[in-house]
């Protein structure tokens, strides 16, 4: 296996209460493909390295693996493997449109799994996402 593939499994866990593990599964590729770890065009590991090395359900992963790419994050060839998408491929705007709902519902309900008001969340978001004043 190669040392990249390592080190995407070996950053990889779950929790085995709580948030149900495909859930965990797919916020976590979503981390990695956000902070850069997954770059678009990369090959992912496969559904089974993923299952073998967290000892989890083929399908708990399939499952995970389904909703990045219904999410517009990850293709899945068959065949050849799943592939971070790439970003901005998506000219439709009623397409974008769809993927930041599916990604907005995505956080509503971590925020509910975790007692989180979302509108709370999402004055937190804002505040964060704000660009930082430079004092020169």
């Amino acid at each position: 296996m190669h040392t990249h593939e390592q080190a995407v499994l070996s950053s990889l866990s779950v929790e085995r209460r709580g948030v149900p593990i495909y859930v965990q599964l797919r916020e976590q590729f979503l981390r990695l493909i956000g902070a850069g770890a997954l770059t678009p065009g990369e090959r992912m590991p496969t559904m089974r390295q993923v299952a073998v090395a967290l000892q989890v359900d083929l399908n708990t992963v399939r499952h995970a693996y389904e909703d990045l790419e219904r999410a517009g994050a990850v293709i899945l060839k068959r065949g050849q493997g799943s592939f971070v998408a790439a970003r901005g491929s998506q000219t439709d705007a009623v397409a974008r449109a769809r993927d930041l709902d599916v990604l907005a519902g995505q956080v509503i309900s971590l925020a509910g799994a975790a007692g989180v008001d979302p509108l709370v969340l999402a004055a937190r978001v804002a505040g964060l996402a704000k660009p930082k004043e430079t004092t020169s």
